[in-house]
């Protein structure tokens, strides 16, 4: 039962920042559970079927907020699913040696990722209300898909900052549109996952607890977007990330570590943690106002952009 209670509060806290950040609910929750001993490719499965719940109540409520670009869903949500696809075939027909290692590089790769791209670096700047191009959409949707099966979590990482980096698509719009279109990418996910590996091997206890915890936070994530510091939160979660996956790699057999080289890597971590979240706090509050007006630019091109759409293209 305690068990239960920790991966629903996990399920909580992690779609909370999934809904607020645009990432981190699959590599957040997929960590705990290989930290716990669970398999890797079961630990994917557990983590993708409750995200079927998850993300669906998670684009209702973004839907419901205003923070949906329908189009760029489908762009990027169809090709997506092919990859998670592909990615839970790929990650079900190899050992578990070899899968907690690789799957620990991946995350921290991801972690690292998502802690660089939020702490040194603020919203981007022109392009906005520009369309986002399939041609950049369905390839970037087919490398997240499959790294978010392999990884147990990626979508969000890779997706989330790609289109925000890209600078066509305001902050809350980009996170709506990949929490939104990652149903499609749940659903290819935990299908593969069930041909590959069955479904005896899935805790669905485990899966009804991140289901339930996820369910919760969603609707709050969403109204949270328009107020949570996208820096503050990326730092955070990605030292999370970063710790905890380098502690699984230390002590796999691949690295096999020493007690004083485990501390000592531990221990700059933690520095290096505490010193990005004074960092992306002390920059978005001298950038607040800047990042503010970005979003408002955003909005009113995108409001702007609306009628163009229906207007008949010039002969």
């Amino acid at each position: 039962m305690q068990k239960l209670l920790l991966l629903a509060l996990v399920g909580l806290g992690a779609q909370l920042v999934d809904g607020s950040l645009g990432m981190a609910y699959g590599v957040t929750s997929t960590t705990l559970l290989l930290a716990i001993g669970t398999n890797p490719a079961a630990a994917s499965a557990t983590v993708h079927l409750a995200e079927i719940g998850t993300t669906l109540v998670s684009g209702l409520s973004h839907w419901r907020f205003g923070n949906v670009d329908w189009k760029v869903v489908l762009k990027i949500g169809v090709p997506g699913a092919v990859g998670a696809f592909a990615g839970a075939t790929f990650l079900s027909n190899i050992s578990t040696e070899t899968a907690a290692p690789l799957m620990a590089i991946i995350l921290l790769t991801l972690g690292l990722y998502v802690f660089l791209r939020f702490t040194f670096q603020g919203l981007p700047k022109g392009q906005l209300g520009k369309p986002l191009r399939k041609r950049f959409l369905a390839p970037l949707g087919v490398v997240a898909g499959f790294v978010d099966s392999t990884g147990g979590g990626g979508w969000g990482p890779v997706g989330t900052p790609a289109i925000l980096a890209s600078g066509r698509l305001e902050p809350r719009k980009t996170i709506g549109s990949i929490d939104t279109s990652e149903f499609l990418v749940a659903v290819a996910a935990s299908l593969g996952f069930i041909i590959g590996i069955g479904s005896e091997n899935i805790d669905f206890g485990w899966v009804a607890a991140l289901l339930i915890g996820g369910v919760i936070a969603a609707p709050i994530a969403a109204w949270l977007v328009r107020h949570i510091p996208p820096r503050v939160l990326g730092a955070a979660v990605g030292g999370v990330i970063i710790l905890t996956n380098s502690r699984s790699l230390l002590r796999s057999d691949w690295i096999d570590a020493s007690d004083p080289v485990r501390y000592s890597i531990y221990a700059v971590i933690y520095v290096a943690w505490a010193a990005a979240l004074v960092y992306a706090f002390s920059q978005y509050r001298k950038n607040r106002d800047e990042e503010k007006q970005i979003i408002a630019e955003a909005e009113a091109a995108a409001a702007a952009g609306e009628p163009d759409e229906k207007a008949p293209t010039p002969a």
